[in-house]
């Protein structure tokens, strides 16, 4: 009877698990949507300057390489992370999420300050509708960016107190997708906002 019982725990708990991967999925799905409507918007009026300077003016291309790198650099830390965690490394998947927090906590900070460097220079969202879609995509995928070190804290402190469990390690693999997903709708950021937007 114990042997049923477990057994029917086990199946449940499947199930749970699959229904949240499911749920994590059709969030993603949902973000590429959202996405894919502020880039959608922010072509239509990237020329919408109302007289005022555009990308070519704005953009310091140099500067947003460097957040390129950082960004890109973050996800290979997670990376690390999360193969750590599946070889049974608690120390190392740690450390893994700490460089990510610290790569990912620069990066945010590098756009905020390029944020308030335009707004003080009198170019926020209010000036023209190219500004305005620029600092909605730009300032969404920083918002995400925000939350994911949040995730990451969370991450960390769940590693030192439980442990590598089934549960922390898959929450760790969706964590690792999230950070993926924003790293790829960063460089379609640097290619469509800032390289076309220079050229």
């Amino acid at each position: 009877m114990s042997i049923v019982a477990g057994q029917e725990h086990r199946v449940e708990e499947h199930e749970a698990t699959a229904t949240k991967t499911l749920g994590f999925w059709i969030y993603l799905m949902t973000d590429c949507i959202l996405f894919a409507s502020l880039f959608a918007t922010y072509i239509v009026l990237r020329e919408g300057t109302y007289g005022g300077p555009g990308g070519r003016e704005l953009f310091e291309l140099p500067f947003v390489l460097l957040e390129t790198i950082i960004l890109l650099a973050s996800s290979f830390t997670c990376g690390l992370s999360l193969l750590a965690a599946r070889k049974g490394l608690v120390k190392p998947a740690i450390i893994g999420l700490g460089a990510t927090f610290v790569l990912g906590a620069i990066f945010l900070t590098l756009e905020l300050g390029e944020f308030l460097k335009l707004m003080g220079e009198g170019h926020s969202w209010q000036a023209s509708a190219f500004l305005s879609a620029f600092f909605t995509l730009v300032g969404t995928h920083g918002l995400h960016i925000a939350v994911g070190l949040l995730w990451v804290l969370v991450m960390i402190i769940q590693l030192v107190r439980q442990g590598l469990t089934s549960g922390t390690i898959r929450r760790l693999g969706m964590f690792g997708l999230f950070w993926h997903f924003l790293d790829i709708i960063w460089i379609f950021i640097f290619t469509i906002v800032y390289l076309m937007g220079v050229i």
